[in-house]
């Protein structure tokens, strides 16, 4: 089973955004020495409060600089807001710079006011999404290629760099909505699934999906399934309980008001019931969040909830967040990462 950590490169409570990058790169050396499998970079925007991490594939080339073994994924790219033929090659950079280290997340983002803030209207982003996608897989596989689409046309084209893995870097997708599950098992790529927004004991039929719609589709194997969880291991179980309190719930709240005041805009589907999961973030108690959406213990505690969620939905490897809402210590976060990697992983090897 894969190890990795979903890193937001934190902004903590006083710090410089200089304090907040050399924090978050210590943590990312620790991993490295400590065996983690991945590292996986979020893309946030517009949230200073919150996040220095609005460059994905700047940072994924600085760790790249500063790690030899470890993989490197973005967790994930928006691809909506972006040129597809500049991520293309920034992407296929990084690849050649991590010598084929490079995880290509990629997602939508369930975040309306980033979108209106970089001016593309939400309503199009699954569109968007797809054709994105579509060229910037050409554009890594073809020696010249020639697209006309909805949002942009391009005549002749040859990338340079091309990526060194081949045909592209691992392309895996986020999948939210019931729908999207399906879509990803028809494009033949492994997905994220995240307890966040929902409740764990939710996830194995949405899985089900996927493996039903992989299989349908005549692809081989299973599909893989990787979630995105937020974890936090400590010495004692008190500790474990209470030390993520206070940033888990805040993170919560954060999001629940932004997914409550998105429900209404453009582009929104009934299907991803904003509305509703907003209000239930807003109102949850912390006992369900331990139950539900977190993964929280000593080490041996988290090794057994984590062998209940492999047998329940044929887990792959996780992507765990180790600081979720951006109020956990620097040195607490690493405790915890020295534990994950030295302490549970191995059960997993």
């Amino acid at each position: 089973m894969e190890f990795g950590m979903f890193h937001e490169f934190q902004a903590l409570p006083g710090e410089t955004p200089a304090q907040s990058f050399a924090n978050s790169l210590a943590q990312v050396e620790a991993a490295e020495r400590w065996g983690l499998d991945a590292m996986w970079l979020a893309e946030l925007h517009f949230a200073p409060e919150r996040s220095v991490l609005a460059s994905p594939l700047i940072l994924a080339a600085t760790i790249a600089q500063r790690t030899q073994r470890m993989k490197i994924g973005t967790a994930v790219q928006v691809l909506p807001l972006c040129h597809p033929l500049r991520l293309a090659e920034e992407v296929a950079t990084v690849d050649q710079l991590s010598h084929g280290r490079l995880i290509f997340g990629v997602g939508r983002s369930g975040f309306a006011h980033t979108y209106k803030t970089y001016g593309v209207d939400y309503g199009e982003s699954r569109e968007r999404f797809a054709e994105t996608l579509a060229i910037v897989k050409r554009a890594f596989s073809e020696e010249r290629f020639s697209h006309h689409g909805k949002y942009f046309a391009y005549e002749n084209v040859r990338l340079a760099p091309k990526p060194l893995q081949q045909p592209w870097p691992e392309i895996r997708i986020a999948a939210a909505s019931p729908d999207t599950y399906v879509e990803v098992a028809e494009l033949g790529h492994p997905i994220f699934v995240a307890a966040r927004t929902g409740n764990l004991s939710e996830l194995a039929p949405l899985v089900g999906t996927y493996r039903d719609a992989w299989r349908r589709a005549g692809h081989p194997g299973l599909g893989e399934v990787y979630l995105r969880v937020p974890v936090y291991v400590a010495a004692s179980e008190e500790r474990a309980r209470e030390e993520p309190r206070e940033s888990i719930m805040h993170l919560l709240r954060y999001i629940g008001d932004r997914l409550a005041a998105s429900a209404a805009t453009s582009g929104t589907r009934a299907i991803e019931s904003r509305a509703q999961r907003g209000a239930k973030m807003q109102s949850i108690d912390y006992e369900e969040v331990l139950r539900e959406r977190m993964i929280v213990g000593t080490p041996g505690r988290v090794v057994g909830r984590l062998q209940e969620l492999r047998a329940e939905l044929g887990l792959n490897g996780i992507l765990a967040e180790l600081n979720p809402g951006s109020l956990i210590p620097h040195a607490r976060v690493l405790e915890a990462l020295r534990l994950l990697c030295l302490e549970v992983m191995p059960r997993f090897k």
